[in-house]
């Protein structure tokens, strides 16, 4: 292990992608602090959204159910589409401006797409606060009475969309432009990576038009009621669920080499054959959000439940292929020991730290999603908290976490400052994973007992299980931890951004891009091993819910709305 000690470095000396967005033209950068900024707005906003909410539904705070469903319903809008998608934009146009290496191209329809966004932003901010709570999925049957805010609920989602698709736009052309000039002779696997990124981002747009447009032209008499909005929403919760994974995968592969050097040891085409397998198995596989619609049909139920086990093959795929890149890697420099690999990567460095324990994260999200899409428990489990306690492992843990390491790294030379306190940052990612083993524990356990999702009062009289309230304390108290800890990263973050002067505290890098022994010269098992251990996790806790259901008393059905 003394080659790698001796092999840490300092962030002073830029890799490749901090200098290239240290070189930006000044009105890609202006452009980009502008999202960027707007992006951890709607992280804020949703934050405290949820954190009062978890409040409530912990019997901390009393809210009239108005009140109570508009904060659900500021909480879900702020994060899962405001905050995700604003943030995958951003990172998408400064990724690609790094791979082209003299900026954005279509610069102002960049900035139209940014425009658009924060209109789109604006507009749903103020019309949750102030019309019919809708939730994030905007049903038009909760405002039936109400078109103003079926409307405007609806605009907001459509100038997103449209800003997306200018934005991506602008992206793809920015990641051609080298080819078009004759400066490179294909993609590389970022590149194409991006390109395909950026393709889905259009996708995505465009099931949230075919979802909420006919919401708008119905609020301004120009069509009929939208009574398909379940079925479309269905269709575009899938590719919103799964996007932001595919963001994360390819956030991995870069700040692993910006931490590290390493490259993947598999080459360029394994890698652009992963990213490509997230066009091929995530669309076919959006059936297994239909579980619940009551007409649904016996054998589409059992395509769905078996295409619905290839949903995450291009995300372990790509974790297996970064994995064992490091650890060959880590090897080639000395590393022993089966797990002796991983004290050589710079854990001390906040960016690693977010990343690491969003793998964690991962693997908890992965194994009880798997448990949700089987089609016998998918009907008792998705109006019940088991959806809220596993699903925040993924929004906060895996996907939140991961886009604060990208901010860790990319915000520094954006501004010219530097990364506030980094051994402060360091340490909160394994304090947000503390708060989500306890609120995705007492969550679970809730949806299993029967509780339901978006219910706040679940006294039901005095006639509600003794154990109900005993749960959903300490999911207050794991969302409670998280919170804070979260904030705390937050905050860090706001400060870098704002912060314009280097300081001597830097967070540390390691250089593995060469080996004494040659990569490869160990084999690399972490990886494919972690992947096994996952698929058995998977199985074994689905059958422990199949005994679980068959036991309890109590059985919640499915409405038709489980996500």
């Amino acid at each position: 292990m003394d080659s790698i000690s001796t092999s840490v470095a300092r962030v002073g000396s830029r890799s490749r992608l901090t200098a290239r967005v240290a070189a930006l033209p000044g009105t890609d950068k202006a452009l980009l602090a502008l999202l960027f900024g707007a992006a951890l707005l709607a992280l804020v906003l949703g934050l405290v959204g949820g954190f009062v909410t978890a409040l409530a539904r912990a019997g901390a705070l009393a809210f009239f159910p108005d009140d109570a469903y508009r904060l659900l319903t500021l909480h879900g809008v702020s994060v899962f589409f405001y905050w995700l998608y604003l943030i995958q934009a951003v990172l998408m146009l400064v990724l690609a401006a790094a791979e082209n290496g003299r900026g954005l191209a279509l610069r102002p329809l960049a900035w139209t797409g940014a425009t658009l966004m924060l209109a789109g932003f604006g507009a749903s901010e103020w019309i949750s606060a102030t019309g019919t709570p809708l939730l994030y999925d905007g049903s038009p049957e909760l405002a039936a009475d109400d078109p103003r805010s079926v409307g405007f609920f609806a605009l907001g989602y459509l100038l997103l969309s449209a800003g997306l698709v200018a934005s991506a736009v602008s992206g793809i052309a920015t990641v051609l432009q080298p080819r078009l000039r004759g400066e490179a002779s294909e993609f590389t696997s970022i590149g194409f990576a991006l390109f395909a990124w950026a393709g889905f981002l259009v996708v995505s747009a465009i099931a949230a038009t075919n979802a909420f447009l006919p919401g708008l032209l119905w609020s301004l008499g120009a069509g009929p009621f939208p009574a398909d909005h379940g079925t479309e929403w269905h269709i575009l919760f899938h590719n919103l669920h799964y996007l932001p994974l595919m963001a994360t995968v390819l956030v991995w592969y870069v700040l692993s080499e910006q931490l590290t050097g390493v490259k993947s040891i598999h080459g360029a085409r394994l890698s652009k054959i992963v990213f490509a397998a997230y066009l091929v198995f995530v669309p076919p596989t959006s059936l297994y959000h239909m579980f619940l619609e009551p007409n649904l049909s016996e054998s589409v139920r059992v395509i769905g439940s078996l295409l619905s086990l290839f949903v995450s093959v291009p995300t372990l795929a790509a974790f297996a292929i970064i994995v064992s890149s490091l650890e060959a890697s880590a090897r080639a420099h000395g590393a022993t020991g089966f797990f002796g690999w991983m004290r050589g990567l710079p854990w001390r460095n906040p960016a690693m730290a977010n990343m690491g324990w969003a793998v964690v994260n991962m693997m908890l999200g992965i194994t009880f999603a798997f448990v949700l899409i089987q089609e016998k428990l998918a009907p008792m489990l998705s109006d019940t908290f088991f959806v809220p306690g596993y699903f925040h492992f993924f929004a906060v843990g895996v996907l939140t976490q991961t886009f604060l390491a990208a901010l860790m790294v990319i915000l520094p030379a954006l501004g010219g400052g530097t990364l506030w306190r980094p051994e402060l940052l360091r340490c909160m990612p394994a304090l947000v994973t503390i708060g989500l083993l306890v609120f995705g524990a007492a969550g679970i356990a809730a949806g299993f007992m029967g509780v339901p999702r978006r219910v706040f009062d679940i006294g039901y009289d005095g006639i509600a299980p003794a154990a109900w309230p005993v749960l959903m304390a300490l999911v207050g108290i794991g969302a409670t931890i998280f919170a804070i800890a979260l904030s705390v990263s937050v905050y860090g973050v706001v400060r870098t951004m704002l912060s314009l002067r280097p300081s001597l505290e830097q967070a540390p890098v390691v250089d593995w891009r060469t080996g004494s022994r040659g990569v490869g010269a160990a084999p690399a098992w972490t990886g494919p091993l972690s992947v096994a251990a996952l698929v058995a996790a998977m199985y074994v806790f689905t059958i422990v819910a199949f005994q679980l259901i068959q036991s309890s008393p109590i059985i919640a059905i499915g409405g038709g709305h489980g996500h």
